[in-house]
């Protein structure tokens, strides 16, 4: 058995069920929790302004199952980023921050995790940089107020694709409240040496996303979601071997999007038992 708590992302489960049914499902499928997604689409947006009775039924979903949604997808920020040259962008995605810091206290999330991103769908340069920084040290603020820590995932984009460069951005807001949540897919993708990144970061990992890529080449811009597991570049059995010499006791969560297949539940258990014969070859259990 392993030790430390292995969720699922909630894209990985059926969409159109209940969130009862949901974290049934993870249950059934052995899960521990499983990962909200607030995304950038006006569906899963909405869900940040859920009404009193919407979010006691999470709560109380969550106490009935014994299934725990401890962390959430924070990505509406690709659409509303903190970065932009727009105000009103900028404003939007200030107001969508305390939303979803507001909505992880009240439901019990204790992570949001952040994509690193100063813009997506605009062009960055310094002026987005020092824009995304702005914003993220006023999320802090707001996060520290409702002792909810805001975690920035390595990404499939260039700005923040290392937990080197993350650490740059840890230093210059000085904040307990910000930690990394590394992907191993996307750290693997960029070339970085992961084990040095993990050791020079581990002190302020919280949690890791455990997906397979293929790195960019060339014209090629890489492949960062929907990779079956092994068809990828990601050597998880190193990765796991380092975790457990580290002895990290964080969560790790299989990120997959198979909320529209056929049959979710049973391409999840497949690609989970991949998984779990890598972590024991790893030593986790």
């Amino acid at each position: 058995m392993i030790n430390n708590l292995f969720g699922i992302y909630e894209k990985a489960l059926d969409k159109n069920i209940s969130w009862k049914q949901r974290l049934l499902d993870a249950k059934e499928l052995g899960f521990d929790f499983v990962e909200i997604s607030i995304d950038e689409t006006d569906e899963r947006l909405s869900r940040l302004d859920w009404n009193k009775e919407e979010r006691e039924y999470l709560v109380k979903s969550i106490f009935e199952t014994g299934i725990k949604i401890p962390t959430m997808c924070f990505s509406g920020h690709r659409r509303f980023p903190m970065g932009s040259k727009n105000a009103d962008i900028r404003k939007k995605a200030m107001e969508l921050m305390e939303k979803a810091i507001i909505f992880a206290s009240d439901v019990g999330i204790r992570i949001i995790q952040l994509a690193g991103y100063d813009v997506y769908y605009e062009k960055g340069d310094e002026e987005t940089k020092a824009l995304f920084i702005e914003g993220l040290k006023k999320s802090l603020e707001m996060a520290s107020k409702y002792q909810v820590m805001l975690s920035i995932e390595i990404m499939d984009t260039p700005f923040i694709n290392s937990i080197t460069k993350f650490l740059e951005y840890d230093k210059i807001c000085n904040s307990p409240w910000l930690t990394v949540y590394p992907d191993l897919g996307n750290l693997t993708a960029w070339g970085n040496n992961v084990e040095e990144e993990i050791r020079k970061g581990f002190g302020k990992i919280t949690a890791i996303h455990i997906k397979d890529t293929i790195p960019p080449k060339g014209d090629f811009v890489g492949k960062f979601k929907e990779v079956p597991f092994g068809e990828g570049c990601v050597d998880f059995v190193k990765c796991f071997k380092l975790l457990k010499e580290l002895n990290y006791n964080g969560t790790f969560m299989i990120e997959m999007w198979s909320e529209k297949s056929q049959n979710p539940k049973e391409y999840v258990l497949k690609e989970k038992k991949w998984v779990l014969e890598k972590m024991k070859e790893g030593g986790f259990y």
